[in-house]
């Protein structure tokens, strides 16, 4: 189907390279409103496409949360859309400065003229200081540092040969909506702020797996 009212589901997935299945998915959790339907079948008019194409923007391109996501795209640009397009800005924009942080690293890794960085590179402290919990313990000896501490111990999750970071002081964000978390001072690490959460992430990457070019296939309405 593809007339001047617009197209078929098939043909609005394959215009961004998704599946089907994830624009219903998008539609199923509120990102996107049902199109109008013709003889049961949805029909997306040029407003329906670029509807799509703005939650391809913001769920694939921008990592938005789902619920955040349906804000943007209801167009309203009221205080909460304000506030939600401002806020996922901020995560970017901190991203943005780890990757630049972590490749600044990198960089001086390939240029550093020491031979051996371990033992010869004038600026691992430093590095070691700025980058890892060993900033705990302001002291120049990482060995006088070290016995500074209280012993990590193993605990009854963790394999005999595995070592973890985790600090009550830990700080992080959920993967899925943001929301600091706090990582326990033993046991698995926390990726998610609660079991709802987690269900989301596991539901989104179904999602994208089927909006893969090698899985895309069209299917009846």
């Amino acid at each position: 189907m593809s007339d001047a009212l617009g197209v078929s589901i098939g043909k609005a997935a394959a215009l961004y390279d998704l599946a089907p299945s994830a624009v219903r998915w998008w539609e199923s959790q509120g990102v996107l409103p049902e199109p109008p339907r013709v003889n049961g079948r949805r029909v997306y008019s040029e407003t329906e496409l670029r509807r799509i194409g703005l939650a391809y923007l913001c769920c694939v391109t921008a990592a938005m949360p789902l619920e955040k996501a349906s804000v943007v795209i209801s167009g309203s640009r009221n205080h909460e859309w304000q506030s939600v397009v401002r806020s996922h800005a901020g995560v970017v924009e901190e991203k943005i400065r780890e990757l630049q942080d972590a490749h600044a690293y990198l960089r001086h890794l390939l240029e550093c003229p020491d031979d051996d960085i371990v033992d010869e590179c004038p600026w691992l402290d430093g590095e070691l200081m700025r980058r890892t919990p060993r900033r705990r313990v302001a002291t120049t000896s990482l060995t006088t540092a070290a016995q500074a501490l209280p012993d990590r111990r193993p605990s009854p999750h963790e394999g005999r040969d595995e070592t973890r970071v985790e600090t009550t002081a830990s700080l992080e964000r959920c993967a899925v909506c943001e929301d600091r978390l706090v990582q326990p001072t033993v046991g698995r690490r926390r990726r998610y702020c609660s079991r709802a959460c987690q269900q989301r992430h596991h539901r989104r990457k179904a999602h994208l797996r089927s909006a893969q070019p090698t899985s895309r296939r069209t299917r009846p309405s």
